[in-house]
């Protein structure tokens, strides 16, 4: 296959970006039409494997499993991205084929060590990529680029065809723009492989998460002096709340302890024993810090790793018992931003910074996914991720894709919209619940917005209906309600929020909703209809008409604010002197 290596400010995303697509599987199939890229730890069939470092090349005859499932279920392949050498780092600097730039602002790190996938997704160069994740390379790049990271339950991905960073807790990762092609991409990528000695077959839980949660918020964070990551992570949890969550403090002490053991401890061997014999031979051509941390691998004996590996046994059921006070923990993706200059200038102790939240999370053998949050005042993306014991990944997934979606963030660096939200496929949810709409007194916030949490609702999404409808203020009502009626002529786009109601209380809600309002269709923004309060035409005879504020909570605002031509009249008042 015919490939080059392209030297551009951008291109340094890129390994090998082929002249030609490799073409998935004709006839259709579940991702046909999409791109991708892969990161270059990951055989592509006749395509030199580098995994970041030129003197390695290995020449695969077959494809890395994941590619070739991939392949099958229809998606083309466009190449294979840059890395950190052999996988080791979560910065984006540590390669010889360039530093790629945070798709945000190039003077920034874009994390690593997947840092070519995920520029290329967040660009939108591709329509998704694979990574790696032993430490937080399927994440890191994710929470830094305003992009989808999602680190499965090991062994649910086949590493086979896969450069080893320490095999044991490595997972084949995902990028992409939204959770939904995400989770498209998880489910045709996923299955056991007898060639994968860690491959396993997994039940995901096909529950979603309780419409009432509990998510885990660790005890003590450290920000390295980042306010706006630390204003932002407060931001985020007030957004989980809103979504139905009730926080709950955890010890993180445990939890930082098992993530020192990854490059602190006799487990660091596991790096060394990835690549000993090409190390041992040409050691003197891998970069550094690389270098370093795998020359520390040699150091330790097998009583070494034995003394490591129980030692992590014995955190992890010290810390078991969390799981039985939550349901999912929160943390910040990363803690921070660096520049590519301060990165060069302390590369370990920063490197290390990047990977506080995101160390223990395999060795722990949980799941996970990142997903955007904020753009920080400085225009610098911030992400969350959202961790749960092996198997949880579907429902990650449907909790991640609601958060992502009342952000209202554009996909990745692209500019665009995120599209609706979808059904998350291998979960059961949409069949219990039914979609309401609000427009008023329910919204989050609002004086009965506890009608719909007390009955275990959950916010969908913040949209708003197509441009066809009026708002009127109902007079006489307690607390303030608009009324929303479809026009004929004349309409505008007023703002609501879609709440996922439980079947069950579906009845006893309605039965709270007093005449003139009643239970309707809406039609949203983007053509759909969903069920909603609407208001009966002769109630708005009297009312006044609010539509050209756009919404209720706009609406409400004005009338706190002092009118302004009443203020401009008296300031031009001539001022009567006292006697």
């Amino acid at each position: 296959m015919v490939h080059e290596h392209n030297e551009s400010a951008t291109g340094v995303a890129w390994i090998a970006r082929f002249a030609q697509p490799l073409a998935g599987a004709a006839g259709g199939g579940p991702l046909a039409g999409l791109r991708f890229a892969v990161k270059d730890n990951i055989d592509v069939a006749g395509v030199p494997t580098t995994a970041g470092c030129p003197a390695f090349d290995r020449r695969p005859a077959e494809h890395a499993a994941v590619v070739r499932k991939l392949l099958d279920a229809g998606a083309s392949l466009l190449g294979k991205t840059n890395l950190d050498q052999f996988a080791c780092g979560l910065n984006g600097t540590r390669s010889p084929y360039g530093e790629v730039p945070n798709a945000f602002d190039a003077r920034y790190v874009s994390g690593g060590s997947s840092s070519g996938s995920a520029y290329v997704v967040a660009t939108g160069e591709v329509d998704f990529a694979l990574g790696t994740d032993t430490a937080g390379s399927g994440r890191v790049p994710a929470g830094l680029n305003n992009i989808v990271g999602i680190k499965p339950s090991r062994g649910l991905l086949s590493a086979f065809g896969v450069v080893p960073a320490a095999q044991s807790a490595d997972c084949v990762s995902i990028f992409a723009r939204t959770v939904g092609l995400a989770v498209d991409v998880l489910l045709a990528a996923a299955g056991p492989d007898a060639r994968d000695p860690y491959s396993r077959e997994l039940a995901l839980q096909s529950d979603p998460f309780p419409s009432a949660f509990r998510f885990g918020v660790p005890d003590t964070l450290s920000f390295f002096g980042d306010a706006d990551a630390e204003g932002a992570f407060r931001d985020a949890q007030a957004r989980l709340v809103a979504l139905g969550g009730a926080p709950v403090t955890i010890p993180f002490a445990p939890l930082a302890e098992a993530a020192a053991l990854l490059y602190e401890s006799a487990l660091v061997a596991e790096r060394y024993a990835a690549v000993r014999g090409f190390f041992d031979a040409h050691g003197s051509q891998v970069i550094e810090p690389v270098r370093g941390i795998l020359e520390s691998g040699r150091g330790y004996s097998a009583a070494d790793v034995f003394d490591a590996q129980t030692r992590l046994r014995g955190i992890a059921q010290q810390v078991e018992p969390m799981w039985r006070g939550i349901d999912v923990l929160l943390v910040p993706t990363a803690p921070t931003h660096y520049t590519r200059d301060q990165m060069r200038a302390d590369p370990v102790v920063l490197n290390r910074n990047l990977g506080a939240y995101t160390n223990f999370v395999n060795l722990l053998d949980y799941a996970a996914i990142s997903v955007p949050s904020s753009l920080r005042a400085d225009g610098l993306p911030f992400g969350i991720t959202l961790i749960a014991p092996c198997g949880s990944d579907l429902a990650l997934a449907d909790l991640g894709q609601r958060y992502h979606h009342v952000t209202g963030l554009p996909q990745g660096a692209t500019g665009l919209p995120l599209p609706e939200p979808r059904s998350i496929a291998g979960l059961c949810t949409t069949a219990r619940t039914m979609p309401i709409a609000v427009v008023g007194a329910h919204l989050s916030g609002m004086p009965l917005n506890s009608q719909l949490t007390e009955r275990g609702a959950t916010l969908l999404r913040a949209t708003t209906t197509a441009p066809r409808y009026r708002l009127h203020a109902l007079p006489g009502t307690v607390p303030p309600k608009p009324g929303l009626q479809r026009s004929a002529g004349g309409g505008t786009a007023i703002a609501l929020e879609v709440w996922l109601v439980p079947l069950a209380q579906v009845g006893s809600f309605l039965a709270l909703i007093p005449p003139p309002l009643g239970l309707g269709s809406v039609e949203l923004a983007d053509g759909s209809w969903v069920h909603g309060f609407i208001c009966e035409g002769h109630a708005l005879a009297e009312a006044e008409d609010v539509s050209h504020h756009g919404g209720w909570r706009s609406y409400l605002a004005s009338r706190t604010q002092p009118d302004a031509a009443s203020s401009a009249a008296s300031s031009t008042r001539p001022i009567k002197e006292s006697s």
